[in-house]
């Protein structure tokens, strides 16, 4: 049982409603029942048709009516099944972009992408079978028993005794079931990871002759896979025969125990038929269930690996959310001893203090390791500080997170993802509402045109999986039309230019130092050239804030910057 199914949106209401629908669903049945028996009974001591086309017409009104429920309980199971896996899909999105990149790496893309492109539809499965399956194996027996104990004691007392065999025998099945199918989903994963990692680094091993030795791995996770799925298999192909082999055998004894009977003239033919009618459809909901078992128990997997990622604790889940006001050129940011720590308690920045104001472009640098895109993680809101004090204005902030602070960013990445759609649909990425004219301008100031005309479909033209490969520089400028198109006033940009040539560099910088002007603007490189153009810089190391100030007052004293700038052997042209 999922500790989790009775706190679904509209779970207790399906299962009242599949409940009652089942009770009365087994109560047609036992009617459906009785006028077959009395139907045959009487064909067999020779009544006229006219007197027995009535029962049988009785027995097939019920038999619709039962199997009208039975749609409309599918019905229901499927409307709540839908509604409850878009909801947690939704959410679970949603909470990814709170946890942040961070997090995704640490718990691997492959991972994650198996989670949302299978595993939601696996939990809607377990969703739409669980409810039905379970409330009818609880309810049709129990009904049948009862009844059945007021016809033929003896007769119930074996249904009775041959029930928790069957039950049994369908817990030890799971039992094997479920350490098969833990063995599939990590072989799943492992093929899922190793397939996105492939597929992104497909270029680099073509580069470097590498791609072709590279299907020895593939041919290898591939194979790890499909034995897993075949153990899988062969457990459950026969479970499923065994289950019906001892529903079936179940369902023997029965008839053997009724058949003696009858023969010794201990009970009549009319209950005796009756009981053997409803024997097979007192063992029938325990098969359903160990039928769909393996269906239903990968979903509820995915439910659990979800409900997992839900729980885990983000800044965006405090409700006390300040109101913090549009940045302006009056603004004010100050960070006093600001820290951070990882979960080794390993410290990632120490004692931050800065105090930033109005709109500025400050530049971030510092050796690879030095704390710039911890920096950049902090002011984004994916990292939250250990220690310290934020203020803007006069109003202390928990953190970065708050939703007041998050909808004025602009986040560019060092590398940013193109999705399969139109150029155009790619810059309106975070506003969809925008004209075509808005995503022409946003393309133009980027220098975007030039590419879009020699596009036979223009803005048009699909990129991206399944369309046309852009390069790194031309990606670039997808995510800066893409912010510009936001017109927010804060940019943050770690390292947008780091896999990508000198000479590319230079012609995206001429596009983007117009898009900071009236913007605070905070730029983590290891490219130095970019200072020059910087109003303010801060020079990072080992996580901590060692020099600042502008690039005149940093090149005329011999500190942190120097040193850097002498070990990049001229890094400002550069």
């Amino acid at each position: 049982m999922d500790k989790h199914l009775l706190y679904y949106k509209g779970s207790k209401r399906l299962i009242f409603i599949v409940g009652v629908l089942t009770v009365i669903q087994t109560i047609i049945l036992i009617v459906q029942a009785h006028y077959l028996a009395t139907a045959i009974v009487k064909m067999y001591e020779g009544v006229a048709w006219n007197a027995v086309l009535p029962l049988l017409g009785i027995f097939i009104v019920a038999f619709i009516l039962r199997h009208f429920l039975q749609w409309v309980k599918e019905k229901w199971a499927y409307q709540f099944a839908e509604d409850t896996a878009n909801h947690y899909q939704k959410a679970l999105l949603k909470k990814l972009f709170a946890l942040g990149p961070r997090m995704v790496g640490k718990e691997g893309t492959g991972n994650l992408v198996t989670l949302v492109m299978e595993g939601i539809p696996q939990f809607r499965t377990y969703l739409r079978l669980f409810i039905p399956r379970t409330i009818a194996m609880v309810c049709v027996p129990i009904i049948l028993f009862i009844y059945v104990a007021t016809i033929d004691l003896q007769s119930a007392i074996i249904l009775a005794v041959v029930m928790p065999i069957m039950i049994l025998f369908l817990i030890l099945l799971g039992l094997a079931a479920q350490k098969q199918m833990d063995a599939q989903w990590e072989t799943y994963q492992l093929l899922s990871r190793h397939f996105v990692d492939s597929l992104r680094g497909l270029v680099t091993l073509k580069y470097l002759g590498k791609s072709k030795s590279h299907q020895q791995s593939i041919e290898t996770v591939s194979r790890k896979y499909r034995i897993a799925t075949n153990r899988t298999l062969r457990v459950a192909f026969l479970s499923t025969f065994s289950l019906d082999f001892f529903a079936s055998l179940s369902v023997a004894i029965v008839a053997v125990e009724l058949g003696l009977r009858l023969i010794n003239g201990h009970i009549v033919l009319m209950p005796a038929l009756f009981i053997l009618i409803l024997a097979p459809e007192y063992f029938l909901p325990v098969r359903e269930l160990g039928n769909d078992y393996h269906a239903t128990m990968d979903g509820k997997e995915a439910g659990d690996q979800i409900q997992q990622i839900l729980a885990m604790e983000t800044m965006a889940d405090d409700r006390d959310e300040a109101v913090i006001p549009p940045w302006t050129k009056d603004s004010i940011l100050r960070m006093k001893d600001v820290g951070i720590e990882s979960d080794e308690g390993i410290s990632r920045l120490e004692e931050l203090n800065i105090e930033v104001k109005g709109l500025q472009k400050i530049g971030i640098v510092g050796a690879s390791g030095s704390g710039k895109s911890t920096f950049i993680d902090l002011l984004s809101g994916f990292l939250a500080p250990s220690n310290g004090e934020i203020a803007y204005h006069d109003q202390k902030l928990p953190h970065f997170s708050l939703d007041g602070w998050q909808k004025q960013l602009t986040y560019i990445p060092q590398h940013p993802h193109i999705f399969s759609g139109t150029i155009a649909e790619n810059i309106r990425l975070y506003a969809p509402d925008s004209s075509m004219e808005k995503v022409k301008e946003a393309a133009d100031k980027v220098g975007l045109t030039e590419l879009v005309s020699r596009f036979p479909n223009g803005l048009e033209e699909k990129i991206g999986q399944g369309g046309r490969s852009l390069s790194g520089g031309e990606e670039q400028r997808v995510a800066l039309a893409r912010g510009l198109l936001q017109d927010r006033p804060i940019m943050l940009l770690d390292e947008p230019t780091a896999h990508l040539d000198i000479e590319t560099e230079y012609e995206l910088k001429q596009a983007m130092l117009p898009l900071m002007e009236e913007k605070l603007v905070f730029f983590a490189t290891h490219r130095l050239h970019w200072m020059q153009d910087m109003d303010w810089i801060f020079v990072m190391e080992n996580g901590k804030l060692v020099e600042s100030g502008c690039y005149e007052e940093l090149i005329q004293k011999e500190g942190a910057f120097s040193t850097l700038r002498e070990a990049r052997k001229g890094g400002e042209d550069r």
